[in-house]
């Protein structure tokens, strides 16, 4: 937050501290309305810190220096984040895809880590540049079709809010016995977020640096006392091309699962200092969302290996759902009430993190949409969150399978794109980007190669990918219920066409 005095250095200006490319386009044309928002969100900001002028490019000089444990955050913001119940949900879909449990431990680790490296190498450019995740695609995509791609993010992070509310639901209606029913469960985590993403960056890294401890614990006891369940020594049924099929589907879902915060990944770094190691970055994010995430999803491969063992557990698993079949499995009774009680805090964890980056998302729709305030946004995120979640509370590993597969398939495309562009276009350097220019659409890049680029890629994901509601061609060559191979057409066609079509786009425009 800057001083009034720096506020006045430069370029004026005007009162209600909007983006300097947007002054004079904004002066007279704001209705009273949108003035009065306005001066309510800087009076927020100046008594209860609650952050206003979200998407502004964060200046070298006015971060300040952090400590080691600060720098944590940028590891121990995604544990609190990733590590809920709708990780836990996804390690049950390699047992229900007829694998082993070895084989949906190896994938989930490892497909955790390859798709965490994507927001990775995304989160160093958050404190090099100071900008929000989609300010930094505006060097790729350019002016108008960046803006694809936050119409894109918004909805993603909206759909996330909507599971972690869903799955944190379900555990508190089974911990109150049926009492309390999903739809205020639902309402109780969506609410709590709001509170909490309303406030700001941060209120969010102060909430989600200690989060996941609490999570990580009730983790260790699923293991504790489910564990001695666990199903090792069933082989998967399934052999050669029906095998194959189904690691490259549980492969896409749990990478998507891990890869599709890369589009957000900036948001949270932008207040780091300038000359921050990005190895450290790179390294801590990366890691801090795989491994995390792999103990949720282990935690509920084991749990769905035991279902063999079990069957009463395996009949209320079907009929009932996650939520009961938790409070069925862990003793004493009165224990499972307080961890599932305690894994409704989850839901709050993802919301947080999903509402605030929707929000910023959808300042960058339009210049009009950027002098919307930040809370203002909130709010509207909240309510579409809200409303997904209950007519989406029905089916929900199905719902999951469709979804987390949908997210990695853009988010490849993406990250291929940020990719070829910095280390072949900037060469891997950041004295190459004007970083004044990051609000000026004469100065960005016009696009067209990234749109192309990207274009092409859904293409290869409609190719490869395998959903309930629809298989690619590619995809149904691979065993009898086909074989999901879209992340790896998306990027072998994002890389082919992004390549030639920026090399175009330059000779072409110059920029």
């Amino acid at each position: 937050m800057l001083t009034d005095e720096e506020n006045r250095e430069g370029t004026e200006r005007t009162p209600l501290m909007l983006p300097k490319d947007d002054v004079q386009a904004s002066v007279g044309e704001d209705s009273s309305i949108l003035v009065y928002l306005r001066q309510i969100e800087a009076r927020l900001d100046a008594k209860f810190g609650v952050e206003s002028e979200a998407i502004e490019r964060k200046l070298p000089e006015d971060r300040r220096p952090v400590k080691w444990h600060e720098e944590l955050s940028m590891a121990l913001l995604w544990a609190s984040a990733t590590m809920n119940t709708s990780c836990f949900a996804t390690g049950f879909l390699g047992w229900e895809l007829g694998l082993s449990l070895k084989q949906t431990i190896s994938i989930s680790i490892l497909a955790s880590i390859l798709g965490a490296a994507l927001p990775g190498f995304a989160a160093t450019f958050g404190a090099a540049t100071g900008l929000r995740q989609i300010s930094v695609s505006r060097y790729s995509f350019g002016w108008w079709p960046n803006k694809i791609i936050a119409v894109l993010n918004a909805t993603v992070q909206i759909g996330w809010g909507a599971v972690g509310c869903i799955t944190g639901g379900l555990a508190l209606t089974a911990a109150s016995d049926g009492q309390l029913s999903l739809i205020v469960g639902i309402i109780i985590l969506a609410v709590t977020a709001f509170l909490i993403s309303f406030v700001g960056l941060k209120a969010i890294l102060i909430y989600e640096r200690y989060a996941w401890i609490v999570f990580f614990t009730i983790f260790l006891v699923f293991f504790g006392e489910i564990g001695r369940y666990a199903d090792n020594t069933t082989p998967s049924p399934l052999k050669a091309a029906d095998l194959a099929g189904s690691l490259l589907s549980l492969i896409a879902i749990v990478y998507g699962s891990s890869a599709s915060w890369v589009s957000i990944v900036s948001d949270y770094y932008v207040h780091y200092p300038a000359n921050v190691s990005r190895v450290k970055v790179f390294f801590l994010t990366t890691f801090g969302i795989a491994i995390p995430t792999s103990v949720g999803m282990v935690a509920g491969c084991v749990v769905a290996s035991a279902l063999n063992n079990r069957p009463d557990w395996a009949d209320v698993y079907h009929t009932e759902g996650i939520g009961y079949l938790i409070n069925t499995m862990l003793y004493p009774r009165g224990f499972a009430k307080v961890i599932l009680t305690l894994l409704v805090l989850s839901g709050i964890n993802v919301n947080v993190v999903c509402i605030y980056s929707a929000a910023i998302a959808c300042q960058q729709f339009a210049r009009p949409f950027a002098r919307v305030p930040r809370f203002v946004w909130t709010l509207f995120c909240f309510v579409l969150i809200l409303g997904l979640a209950m007519g989406g509370r029905e089916q929900l590993n199905v719902y999951l399978q469709n979804f987390l597969s949908l997210l990695g398939y853009w988010s490849t495309s993406y990250f291929a794109i940020l990719f070829i562009e910095h280390y072949v276009f900037r060469k891997g350097s950041f004295e190459n980007y004007d970083l004044d220019a990051w609000n000026d659409p004469t100065r960005l890049p016009v696009g067209l190669g990234a749109l192309a680029a990207f274009l092409v890629g859904v293409a290869g994901c409609v190719l490869g990918m395998v959903e309930t509601w629809y298989v690619g061609p590619v995809g149904k060559l691979i065993g009898s219920h086909g074989g999901d191979v879209a992340n790896e057409l998306a990027f072998i066609a994002t890389l082919a066409t992004y390549l030639p079509a920026r090399y175009f786009e330059l000779k072409t425009f110059g920029r």
